[in-house]
């Protein structure tokens, strides 16, 4: 048994968790299928839990079906697209809300977790996923709105099928921390207006980021050869 499976409660709660937060990670690339019996050997349990796992992923649109099973969604540019137009939405609304809601504990966690990211040194893509999830899920949580939070965390799953992450490209790591310190300044002082800006900047920017990378991936692709009929 891994030393992930171990230390998850082995259960299809704990197999699911286990699966979506590798998936949210980027531990498991676009593409990756997911195999009963395999999941099964790796968790130590019967096949029921993962497949009662599996189900829910792929109710949350973490995985799809295909021909040979289940599998860790493809990339999809124009749902990618849209699904930034509506973070950019969501998350300036969020940050308002955040600016009027915020308590003290709040605070001190969107500051715990922005030091915590600039002492990382050089981190790799799948820290700074992770990291960054973490950042942003702490400041839907000051905004005390359930309904909100609920919305932002079902449309962060859909952002997971990139390969590699915007934070990733040229200096947009040390650019992003800057804005979250920004925000956090915005949130502390009740800046609703100035929060909401920051944040609309902060997620145009990285919708403009991964627009470049899915042009670049286009430009990857090779081309398909088409013979006459």
């Amino acid at each position: 048994m891994t030393q992930t499976a171990s230390s998850a409660r082995v259960d299809g709660e704990g197999i699911f968790l286990t699966l979506r937060s590798e998936i949210l990670s980027g531990v498991h690339q676009p593409g990756t299928s997911m195999r009963e019996v395999t999941l099964a050997e790796r968790f130590g349990v019967s096949r029921t839990p993962v497949r009662e796992a599996l189900s829910r992923l792929q109710q949350e649109r973490l995985l799809e079906r295909v021909a040979r099973g289940l599998q860790v969604p493809q990339v999809d540019p124009q749902q990618v697209v849209q699904i930034y137009d509506m973070r950019i939405l969501l998350e300036e609304e969020a940050a308002g809300q955040a600016a009027r809601s915020r308590q003290f504990t709040d605070l001190m966690r969107l500051e715990a977790l922005l030091q915590r990211d600039r002492e990382l040194s050089d981190p790799d893509d799948h820290t700074r996923i992770i990291t960054n999830l973490e950042f942003h899920a702490a400041v839907w949580e000051c905004t005390h709105n359930p309904v909100l939070q609920d919305l932002l965390e079902r449309l962060s799953t859909h952002l997971v099928h990139a390969p590699r992450s915007t934070l990733s490209m040229s200096n947009r790591w040390p650019e992003s921390l800057d804005e979250h310190a920004e925000l956090i300044h915005a949130i502390e002082v009740q800046d609703a207006d100035a929060a909401r800006r920051i944040a609309r900047e902060h997620m145009e920017t990285a919708r403009k980021l991964r627009l470049q990378l899915l042009r670049e991936s286009a430009l990857n692709q090779p081309l398909r050869s088409h013979s006459r009929p």
